[in-house]
């Protein structure tokens, strides 16, 4: 297999709402600003990955083909990706493949959402319309008659944890700080969407609830308008890139994907409750690839759908004890952004957990999100000189869909 190398990266603001622009448009924004990142012209990409998790969010059926002219890829192959949450991880995964086969030199990897187009004119607010194309994902005959939602999706696999291992995400006061420190990583996020926002963990834990006792209000992630691109090169080419540009490349390590079983129960190919298989199987075939350890790794970008998620996935993914998931504040685990500063690295035995946010501050454009997290990645690797890091995506119903990407930074401090 062929190296494969970031060379560029570029997002758009995140927000609840573009007003002024269309997915066209964001599109549009996100390809300028990664290949301005790369200092490439749109002439020198050979081959583009589309990220669009949802059809009807965009009112238009293969929307991707309205975006091949308007980004400058015309007589360019283009690949259409969905996978539900893990789009943009199986974007990128897409796009590492087709460089590291040797098909391509450069490929574009670009992915967002405009979910908030919807509108429900009972409520006149986009909410009610923007839950039920998502809940559309389900079982059509048994379960979106009965109202199924995301968050029930995720919450189910949390009451099997708990009752695998009680008292470890049930604590509340643990997840309201890991949420007051998220915030914190939020407000360096230039591009967040709730870069202005101070939330407390006493204000976590007056929000209302959700679902008892798992999800509050302010423990869940938000829908958001945005896209954003990463560059993948032939290692030829990003040599070449990296002379222009000065910036060293990001190389990819492993790459580790798992999709579980979407009928719930026990043994067989069915989908455990208790816990989130594909993240483990994922993490471990990326750690594998790599020659690498969760140990080794100080920077973590995971798709935090809700809090009570991110504390499983890190237990699943071996960043800590699964039953024992709270200490990544009990034990200091999860490194705190106000002791690191701008440019510090992590503690041995912590770890930078979401950077930019997250997707619960920092923003969650589900066709791109991903790309986000890789963005974001990127650029503390590039400013703390991190030597490695790991990138996760999940989707789909119950979190069937899990993915992992381990990246290097060649000229990170060992």
């Amino acid at each position: 297999m062929n190296r494969v190398a970031i060379v560029g990266a570029g997002i758009t603001d995140c927000r609840g709402r573009w007003v002024e622009a269309t997915y066209w448009d964001l599109f549009q924004q996100a390809t300028r600003r990664t290949l301005a990142d790369a200092q490439v012209k749109a002439a020198e990409v050979d081959s583009v990955v589309y990220g669009i998790y949802n059809d009807i969010f965009e009112h238009q059926a293969i929307p991707e083909s309205a975006l091949t002219g308007i980004l400058g890829m015309a007589e360019k192959p283009g690949t259409r990706v969905t996978s539900g949450g893990a789009t943009g991880f199986y974007a990128m995964r897409t796009a590492i493949m087709e460089v590291a086969s040797g098909l391509s030199d450069l490929v574009l990897c670009v992915g967002g959402e405009k979910a908030t187009d919807c509108y429900d004119p009972q409520s006149k607010t986009a909410t009610p319309m923007v839950i039920d194309t998502i809940a559309k994902s389900w079982d059509p005959f048994f379960e979106y008659p009965l109202g199924a939602t995301a968050s029930d999706s995720y919450m189910q696999m949390c009451m099997g944890y708990d009752d695998r291992y009680p008292g470890d995400i049930g604590d509340g006061l643990v997840r309201a700080k890991i949420i007051e420190m998220l915030c914190r990583q939020g407000n360096k996020n230039p591009f967040g969407q709730r870069r202005d926002e101070t939330v407390t963990a006493e204000q976590v834990l007056a929000s209302r609830w959700i679902i008892a006792p798992f999800l509050r209000l302010l423990e869940a992630c938000m829908y958001t308008e945005g896209a954003a691109g990463i560059l993948f090169a032939s290692e030829k080419k990003a040599r070449e890139i990296s002379e222009r540009t000065g910036v060293p490349p990001i190389w990819v390590k492993g790459v580790g994907a798992a999709n579980e079983s979407y009928q719930v129960g026990r043994g067989g190919s069915h989908k455990p409750l208790h816990s989130i298989v594909s993240d483990r199987v994922a993490a471990e075939r990326a750690y594998a690839m790599a020659g690498v350890r969760p140990s080794d790794i100080p920077l973590v970008e995971l798709h935090d759908a809700f809090v009570a998620q991110l504390m499983v996935t890190l237990g699943e993914m071996g960043f800590v004890p699964l039953g024992k998931t709270r200490k990544l504040v009990d034990d200091g685990v999860m490194a705190d952004i106000r002791q690191l500063g701008d440019a510090g690295r992590p503690a041995k035995g912590q770890v930078l957990i979401n950077p930019s946010g997250g997707l619960i501050f920092g923003g969650h454009f589900v066709g791109g999100s991903n790309m986000f997290s890789m963005w974001s990645a990127r650029r503390e690797m590039l400013r703390r000189e991190i030597p490695l890091a790991l990138i996760h995506g999940t989707g789909a119903i119950n979190a069937v869909f899990g993915g992992a990407i381990v990246v290097e930074f060649e000229g990170g401090v060992r």
